[in-house]
């Protein structure tokens, strides 16, 4: 390894790199700016599309830089620290089981992670034998957990409503700062707090960046931590349920397993401890990205399916059907896709998951993930520009899953497979032959104790969590949706997209931020002339129209660059064959200043 490491890695984690450098789009949080590697990401084939995407991940595990060691990483010193404070929080809530709860909580992903994590360990600690003593809450409830509803993050006052009910992201921070009797508040994020959003929240007395400062400074009383290592930026710009959620996963996951396997043994945990873990996670990386060319493939199909307006659906087992879904609810406000487009189903009992189940029932289609919503609202319609994804190990029920997928062969022959393994076991030729293609993950054999026996299913989840969001990442950016590495399409459900919509159109159309709200406004609220009480709204308001409408940051665009009417902009994006190729057309076109090749910092007037 080079010598700048500090630690002895798995991967070869990428130096520092061309984002550290102070100047580089200074005026953007670092996980929303755009990541150098992915540059040309819109020009890639699956190929290399999968290997830049590996490589983002990889930013993970990076080190602080020697020459330019500009941001705190997951390795650094005060990170570890941090992480061994609050592992040492966590065992005095679990040596007390009868007076404390570990709450996970957030928005979008954030919260979907959130879920996803309290199931584990709550099964963690039924296999033990003890009392449960994790529970979540997620930004809208239940329903976001398997649908889209972005449009809930913004709500700081409803954050504090389900942190009464249970001991909700501003807000609930805020709420347990002020009763440190009753809350340990943890923030987790990869932003230094210096660039957390400073905008107001608009039913709340902080902005985002004041409430971190104060857990920062009570952080020196242990009454409050922030967890903030920088991980770079997103392959996709501003794509957070990809790095950041990764992220989310590997570092609670390494905390709260450190905490777990050393309180009965009456030993708070070590650093040692945390790098094992850590470690672990790094050899996921380097096993799943090992199949490159078979995620490539199935990249490919993805596209070819979604490119017939066909379907794609993930039919994963236990705790990986949970990744499946989260992968398809993300790519509807990332992509601005249809919840039919990319769908996730879990296979297996949920019936003790959920908070409160009874809010999924009778919602609607958007709403369906289990085996028998599959079954009847799926299978009897699948077609063969369909693409069926089953994503199981070989500890699953294998004759449930041969069964199930003798059914979908039945109606279609494009069924691929996602296969976990452990070295020593196979797949059954019976089953191996219903996949025509598969791509099979084999982890070495892990000799530990019951807690420690998690790392293999925490790695098979986030393995199985990149192998997905590559995949529809990838197939998306065949389909001609990126520009560059930027999702410009994306559907404006919440006050962050409404910001990112705003830095796109600066950075493209090098035009003020001023020149830029009125087209953004005028796009959202048009036919609607704009008079100067649309302009003072809040931003909620013109949120709640624009997250009905489409292709509104490209509008807006065009109408920039080519100084021309919403309705001529419009005219020509319906007349086009590809969103992103009319506006490659326009940023050439003559009198254009700024290149595509060139992205400055957003202009600030």
């Amino acid at each position: 390894m080079p010598s700048t490491k500090r630690y002895q890695h798995v991967i070869e984690t990428p130096e520092p790199g061309e984002w550290e450098l102070s100047g580089y789009e200074a005026a953007v949080p670092i996980t929303e700016k755009s990541n150098p590697l992915t540059r040309n990401l819109d020009k890639a084939d699956a190929e290399k599309i999968v290997q830049l995407l590996g490589q983002c991940d990889a930013e993970i595990f990076q080190e602080e830089g020697q020459i330019m060691p500009t941001y705190q990483r997951l390795y650094s010193e005060s990170v570890l620290t941090t992480m061994l404070q609050v592992a040492g929080k966590v065992q005095e809530v679990l040596k007390e089981p009868d007076g404390g709860l570990v709450v996970l909580s957030g928005g979008g992903t954030s919260g979907r992670m959130a879920f996803l994590m309290s199931v584990s360990f709550n099964q963690l600690m039924k296999g033990l034998g003890q009392k449960p003593l994790y529970t979540y809450l997620i930004a809208g409830g239940d329903r976001s957990v398997v649908a889209s509803r972005e449009r809930t993050e913004d709500s700081a006052l409803h954050g504090i409503e389900e942190l009464k009910k249970a001991p909700f992201v501003a807000g609930q921070m805020d709420y347990c700062m002020d009763n440190t009797a009753v809350f340990l508040p943890v923030l987790v994020g990869f932003n230094p707090v210096s660039m957390a959003r400073n905008d107001p929240i608009e039913d709340w007395r902080s902005t985002f960046r004041q409430v971190a400062e104060r857990m920062q400074k009570m952080q020196e009383k242990q009454e409050a931590f922030v967890l903030n290592p920088a991980i770079g930026p997103e392959g996709l710009s501003g794509s957070s349920r990809m790095k950041g959620g990764s992220a989310t996963k590997i570092l609670l996951e390494t905390l709260l397993l450190a905490a777990h396997k050393t309180v009965d043994q009456g030993v708070v945990s070590s650093q040692r401890c945390l790098l094992e873990i850590l470690r672990t996670f790094e050899r996921a990386h380097q096993v799943t990205y090992s199949q490159s060319s078979k995620i490539a493939t199935l990249t490919k199909q993805v596209g070819i399916s979604l490119e017939k307006k066909g379907h794609v659906h993930l039919v994963g087992w236990q705790t990986l059907g949970i990744i499946a879904i989260m992968d398809g609810v993300e790519c509807i406000h990332t992509f601005g896709a249809d919840f039919r487009d990319i769908r996730g189903f879990l296979i297996g009992d949920h019936n003790d998951m959920f908070n409160q189940k009874d809010e999924l029932s009778n919602q609607g289609p958007q709403f369906t993930f289990s085996q028998d919503d599959f079954l009847t609202s799926v299978l009897p319609s699948l077609t063969e520009i369909d693409t069926v994804v089953f994503i199981f190990t070989l500890d699953d029920n294998l004759a449930e899953v041969q069964a199930l997928a003798e059914r979908v062969r039945e109606k279609s022959w494009n069924i691929q497979a996602l296969v976990h393994s452990t070295v020593g076991q196979s797949l059954p030729a019976p089953l191996k032959k219903l996949f025509p293609s598969l791509i099979s993950i084999t982890w070495p054999l892990l000799f530990f104790d019951y807690e420690g026996s998690y790392v293999q299913k925490f790695q098979r989840e986030l393995s199985t969590k990149w192998v997905l969001n590559t995949v529809s990442t990838g197939a998306h950016v065949l389909l001609g949706k990126i520009l560059q590495n930027h999702m410009l399409d994306l559907r404006i459900a919440n006050s962050k997209l409404f910001w990112r919509a705003l830095a796109m159109l600066q950075r493209f159309s090098g035009q003020s931020k001023a020149r830029c709200i009125e087209s953004l406004l005028q796009v959202i609220h048009f036919p609607q002339p704009l008079s100067n009480d649309v302009r003072a709204a809040p931003i909620s308001c013109h949120v709640q129209v624009a997250h009905e409408k489409e292709k509104v940051i490209p509008t807006a665009l065009l109408s920039l660059l080519l100084r021309c009417s919403i309705t001529e902009a419009k005219e020509r994006l319906a007349a086009a064959s590809s969103v992103c190729e009319v506006v490659r057309s326009a940023l050439s076109g003559p009198g254009q200043k700024r290149s595509i090749q060139a992205f400055g910092d957003p202009v600030v007037p």
